[in-house]
């Protein structure tokens, strides 16, 4: 079993997240501890805050109020909702927040079951709990329920994806050819894109770009591949590796080939990725509250802008299918001219509909925001819940950051090489 820790300012929006998954059956609510209950068990958002709201008050000096925890138990498990219900009681137990208000849902909108709990991280007090050694209390708990309750172990697992090092390339080490191939190789396998650009916008979160390249020989056009490692601003440090090296799999006809299928099995993938960028737009109100509502919910952004700043592409990369979707591919208010507008306005506000084809909730987040900001002026409703614990294979890739986009800062340099060859 895998748990996740996120913290954050807005638990309304943590709330509000899972809460319209009941709405939509996708989820449901197991569980509530220390919270006011209705009799029809029937809750909007507005209610399970309530429960919430004299610990917030109370609050001394704590700025990441919001606590977000999923726990995801292996596929093959088994588990009922009553079982769900005790692993969240004993995992919150012993990670000292038993007495705290907090409720648990579970998502069923995916192929595997899991559970989400959201509570506070201040006591009724108003004082901090403390998080000393959180990464290694909540692996040890989570290794005690797994035997417990007869769970699939982690380190059954681990043997598996110990030889796939899905981590970003430090260039400052030798082995810079073998840390690309570990992420080439492979990355195929778990991921589809349709584009040379979005499978550049994927690599990029590995600080690993490629190029297409074509030579004649022998009269004859031959077309290929080349890649090269980044730095953390997004400035190729390493001389280029043929895709030959690092087998067929990595080379531009067989990508060409992932393009083709990765199209041809998308739009299941994408109604998934468009209700969360929807949520996102619902609730956030600047590009830093998007990105990291997105980041929260298993989403990277990679955003390109031109040299006057302007943006000209926006990738989405999501996690849980495993899917790239340039922003266009999702529909046109997915747009980078959407986005450019949006996030260019200075009085830039959740947008109520960013599309008809998806329907609506059966909450207006936009009317529940305005009562709680007229109720206690702390709540300023940004959906910073972006500090997930890096357990999992791909975890780390969502704590990479997003105000230095490779892609971008690339762009920027090549336009700066190119002013510098004219003055020559």
């Amino acid at each position: 079993m895998i748990a996740k820790i996120g913290r954050g300012t807005n638990i309304y929006g943590a709330l509000q997240y899972n809460n319209i998954k009941v709405a939509e059956k996708k989820g449901e609510i197991l569980h509530l501890n220390n919270m006011k209950e209705t009799p029809d068990g029937i809750y909007t958002t507005g209610q399970l805050l309530s429960s919430f709201l004299p610990y917030l008050f109370a609050n001394k000096n704590t700025e990441k109020t919001a606590l977000h925890i999923s726990l995801n138990p292996d596929p093959n498990d088994n588990l009922s909702d009553e079982d769900y219900m005790k692993i969240a009681d004993e995992y919150m137990n012993k990670m000292g927040y038993g007495q705290q208000p907090y409720v648990v849902f579970k998502h069923n909108d995916i192929e595997r079951s899991h559970i989400h709990i959201v509570s506070t991280a201040v006591d009724h007090g108003g004082i901090k709990i403390s998080d000393t050694f959180e990464k290694k209390r909540s692996m040890e708990i989570c290794r005690d329920i797994e035997k417990k309750y007869n769970l699939i172990l982690i380190t059954e697992k681990q043997g598996h994806t110990d030889n796939l090092q899905f981590a970003p390339v430090d260039y400052h080490k030798k082995n810079v050819k073998n840390q690309i191939a570990s992420v080439v190789r492979y990355l195929p396998k778990f991921y589809h894109f349709q584009t040379l650009g979005s499978y550049n916008a994927l690599l990029s979160l590995f600080n690993i770009t490629a190029e297409e390249v074509k030579r004649e020989y022998n009269g004859e056009i031959k077309e290929g591949l080349v890649y090269f490692a980044l730095d953390q601003t997004g400035n190729k440090v390493s001389n280029p590796y043929k895709s030959s090296l690092f087998g067929k799999q990595a080379g531009l006809s067989a990508l060409r080939s992932q393009f083709e299928k990765s199209k041809q099995n998308s739009s299941i993938a994408k109604s998934s990725t468009r209700e969360l960028l929807v949520q996102a737009m619902k609730i956030t109100s600047d590009q830093q509250e998007f990105v990291s509502y997105l980041v929260e919910h298993g989403i990277n952004t990679v955003i390109r802008k031109n040299e006057q700043g302007r943006i000209f592409g926006i990738t989405f990369i999501d996690h849980n299918s495993r899917n790239v979707f340039n922003g266009s591919q999702l529909g046109k208010q997915f747009s980078a001219n959407v986005f450019q507008e949006w996030f260019s306005n200075s009085n830039m506000k959740p947008i109520d509909k960013p599309t008809e084809l998806l329907g609506t909730t059966s909450e207006n987040p936009r009317t529940a925001m305005s009562e709680l900001i007229n109720l206690h002026p702390l709540f300023d409703f940004m959906s910073s819940l972006s500090n997930s614990s890096d357990f999992g294979l791909f975890d780390s890739l969502l704590l990479a950051t997003y105000a230095d986009d490779p892609e971008e800062q690339e762009f920027v340099n090549n336009m700066k090489k190119k002013k510098h060859r004219k003055k020559r």
